[in-house]
């Protein structure tokens, strides 16, 4: 049976986001403490693959995710997913709002709940978890009085949904990243994204700008480029980025080559279908046989034997 790992306990809206994929329907659900655990659990051959979250529309990138794909034994992101975050108050039965003194979640989630919280419970104090399921299990073990979490969790902890859909911003989004050990990428679709990470050599004026001009000048469209520390000194950062297109595209394989040759280091995370499947549109130039008739017509110069135009 196959066996995938995610952020847990049970409840988690990675577990829902897990549950979304057809093929983890038979598949033995593996829930671990941490992003970390998780992946390492991949790292280890555990499991044949993870469920992690990536990135927020309201909160922005999950730290975590992003510092354990960066460092550590590679793995290679195959799929993402993209689930719609939809917040409920848990509570004990027979809890009030009046006598909630404590609230518990995840610190990503308590951002996106934070006005709601502060006009609702002003004299609640917070209490970090390490998922919003681990909070609603602290409540249920007496640890807190309230939860933030999905409202699957109710049901696993034996709560109570005091109010629901509590988040501050109508709509949010949670991206999740379907990690394995690395591996021939899927196929191209004309609907793919390729993440990687970026390690500069060395600091000076316009190091940024030469990186992000390989993909300019190729027609590759960056959707999220944000830097992290190194942590070998103040102001060593590299740079975590996904890119529209497949590396077997020649646009993109090109762009990859040549931000290779400027940098340190770069980091290969995946390229896999994009959750929104919509395709790609190729600028002039940029298209797989507008690479190969330039590269035709440079080998024809080098023969001496210019093709015509």
């Amino acid at each position: 049976m196959d066996r995938y790992s995610y952020l847990g306990p049970e409840g988690t809206f990675s577990e829902a986001a897990l549950r979304s994929i057809p093929e983890s329907a038979d598949a033995e659900r593996i829930p671990c403490v941490s992003v970390a655990d998780a992946l390492d659990a991949v790292r280890r051959g555990e499991v044949m693959a993870a469920l992690v979250p990536l990135e927020n529309s309201v909160e922005g990138s999950v730290s975590e995710t992003l510092d354990e794909l960066a460092s550590g034994e590679p793995l290679q992101i195959v799929r993402e997913v993209l689930l719609k975050v939809s917040f409920a108050l848990l509570v004990r039965p027979g809890t009030t709002l009046e006598s909630i003194a404590t609230v518990t979640t995840i610190p990503h989630a308590e951002a996106q709940v934070r006005g709601w919280l502060r006009t609702t419970l002003p004299d609640a104090r917070f209490l970090a978890a390490s998922s919003t399921a681990d909070g609603a299990r602290a409540v249920a073990a007496g640890e807190a009085d309230a939860a933030v979490a999905a409202p699957l969790a109710a049901e696993r902890y034996r709560l109570e949904a005091l109010a629901d859909d509590i988040a501050d911003h109508a709509g949010a989004v949670t991206r999740f990243v379907l990690v394995t050990r690395p591996a021939p990428p899927p196929p191209v679709t004309g609907a793919d994204r390729t993440s990687l990470v970026a390690y500069i050599a060395d600091d000076h004026p316009g190091a940024l700008l030469e990186l992000l001009t390989e993909l300019a000048v190729r027609g590759v469209n960056l959707t999220r480029i944000e830097s992290r520390p190194t942590g070998v000194g103040l102001g060593r950062y590299c740079f975590s980025m996904d890119a529209e297109g497949h590396v077997s595209q020649e646009r993109v394989g090109e762009a990859l080559a040549a931000i290779k040759r400027l940098c340190a280091d770069v980091r290969f995370l995946g390229s896999y279908p994009a959750a929104d499947p919509t395709p790609v549109k190729e600028r002039r130039g940029t298209t797989d046989g507008d690479f190969a008739s330039a590269e035709s017509w440079v080998e024809s110069l080098r023969a001496g034997t210019p093709a015509s135009e």
